[in-house]
């Protein structure tokens, strides 16, 4: 069912089916992925009442996700206190999006519990990801399909800019897993994971998905010098993937690299005639700490930097700041673009008790998971790593927007964490062909499993 949904949610909404349900005043939007999501909850659920596998191993980050859902639900609701245009109806539905999506992780713990569940995962997502880096090509050589952009510009494929570059990155880290821990069992994918993902980050055009997986390359190269000891030519060739990452996002991205080296005052100033380039984004942070400073503690509330009320009092020191950027690329009620930056984001909206609660949650993912990956075995403990370093360079570029596929690849990220702690001294993963000692409900013998 996991495995199954996970097209589903690597999927813009734009072209998945749904229908809307109205509540008073309130509307929401059902996808697709939202059913999805709830199926493998349910699946999960009724595996959990019939074996009842332990969660305790992973409390840290269930700790911390509660936590952090809990504060944005506040979120939600104090800033109505101190202004009745904020439109809480809207934005609680979003809160609920986002926590709804929060169910994957529990689910994989639950559901990834042998290796055949890991390898079911990784396949998917390999097979996924070849077909979304099909797409982006004939994007790039001029077949507009599913909203592709120019022939020659960066690609969305059927996911997003962004959201291409998370399941890519993702992706490509099977490849990194596989070249830093030698006893790796998953090498029939390890070309198909390396050409796709890489593929996919390039025709993206995200520089945060590529900042991502450097750092994971990084952390995987470290791994494979000193904690699996893998020979040299495997360390060249995880070095290779985000070297190649970088050379093809270059000609595609100069253009934007060069309006932000000039708003720098580096080369001749352009009046600059397009949004969503590299200065937007300055502009867009630059707004958002300005909410931050003066709401330094809880924040403007949850999405408030979409609300006209709140970004409006710093338009004119931005449009001074910013005299090149174009009208469109400022907040406007026709288009509020909001931060588009999860951690200024978080600042901006629920202070900074928010992004301490954020920055926890993916301390504690990272911390679960390199505890298991360097006490073994390394597979899903390193993969879990590798997969939130990709999480938190692309969240560079994307603001919370509920039902998108980083979410998914986010709280996936995040369950396979805990998953990897559960699985710590499991027989059941350390054996491929899923025998081991199993606990036998009459008492405390054991049995083959």
């Amino acid at each position: 069912m996991l495995a199954a949904a996970l097209p589903i949610l690597f999927l813009h909404v734009r072209f998945q089916p749904g229908f809307t349900v109205t509540v008073g005043s309130t509307s929401v939007h059902v996808a697709l992925s939202d059913l999805a999501v709830l199926a493998v909850a349910a699946v999960a659920l009724w595996v959990w009442i019939r074996d009842r596998p332990s969660l305790g191993a992973g409390r840290w980050v269930w700790i911390a996700s509660a936590a952090l859902l809990v504060w944005s639900f506040a979120a939600v609701v104090y800033p109505r206190w101190l202004d009745e245009s904020y439109d809480s109806h809207t934005h609680l539905v979003t809160a609920g999006k986002f926590a709804e999506y929060a169910l994957l992780a529990p689910a994989v713990v639950v559901l990834v519990r042998r290796r055949a569940d890991l390898e079911l995962i990784l396949a998917v997502l390999v097979a996924w990801s070849v077909c979304a880096s099909a797409v982006a090509v004939v994007q790039f050589f001029g077949w507009r399909i599913l909203a592709g952009w120019p022939s020659g510009w960066r690609q969305p494929s059927f996911l997003g800019h962004h959201d291409l570059a998370g399941l890519s990155g993702a992706v490509a880290c099977v490849a990194l897993l596989l070249l830093a821990v030698p006893a790796g069992r998953y090498a029939r994918w390890g070309i198909a994971a390396a050409v796709s993902g890489c593929i996919g980050l390039i025709l993206s055009g995200s520089t945060a998905g590529a900042i991502g997986f450097g750092l994971a390359a990084i952390v995987a190269f470290a791994f494979g010098l000193w904690g699996s000891h893998v020979p040299r030519r495997r360390l060249a060739a995880i070095l290779c993937l985000p070297l190649v990452v970088v050379a093809g996002l270059v000609p595609l991205r100069s253009g934007d690299v060069g309006h932000l080296l000039r708003y720098f005052g580096i080369g001749p100033k352009e009046q600059a005639s397009n949004v969503e380039t590299l200065v937007q984004r300055t502009l867009l942070i630059y707004i958002g700490w300005r909410i931050f400073l003066d709401h330094p503690v809880a924040g403007a509330g949850f999405e408030s930097s979409l609300e006209q009320s709140v970004y409006s009092p710093y338009l004119d020191d931005a449009h001074a700041k910013f005299p090149g950027s174009p009208p469109r690329a400022f907040p406007s009620p026709e288009h509020p673009w909001g931060v588009q930056n999860l951690y200024v984001q978080a600042l901006a909206e629920t202070g900074v008790i928010g992004f301490l609660l954020l920055a926890g949650l993916f301390v504690s993912g990272l911390a679960t998971a390199g505890r298991v990956a360097l006490r073994g075995p390394p597979e899903v403990g390193l993969l879990a790593v590798l997969w939130l370093l990709v999480c938190l360079g692309v969240w560079n570029a994307l603001g919370i927007i509920a039902g998108i596929p980083m979410d998914a690849l986010t709280w996936v990220a995040l369950g396979l964490s805990a998953a990897a702690a559960a699985l710590l001294s499991d027989a059941r993963f350390r054996d491929p062909a899923g025998r081991g000692a199993t606990r036998d409900p009459a008492g405390d013998r054991s049995r083959s499993g």
